[in-house]
């Protein structure tokens, strides 16, 4: 047991210097900007690769939708 608090308490301190190596070092500006960028190119990228799939996947999803509504109604 007092290995595993040891273990904790080291923990406890090794998160604290991180935290404050985090403070300390602020991101560089920008950086979040050319994040959104890059996510943004993927998923384009992404739905012109996968167009023919997700535009039967959506015509099938309405289809069910439209044949599901007609019936309630």
């Amino acid at each position: 047991m007092k290995i595993r608090r040891k273990m904790d308490e080291l923990l406890v301190k090794l998160k604290t210097r991180l935290d404050m190596a985090a403070e300390a070092l602020p991101a560089p500006p920008g950086s979040g900007v050319v994040e959104l960028v890059l996510i943004i190119v993927v998923l384009i990228s992404l739905v012109l690769i996968f167009k023919g799939q997700l535009t039967s996947l959506i015509r099938t999803i309405f289809s069910q939708i439209d044949s599901s509504a007609t019936s309630v109604f």
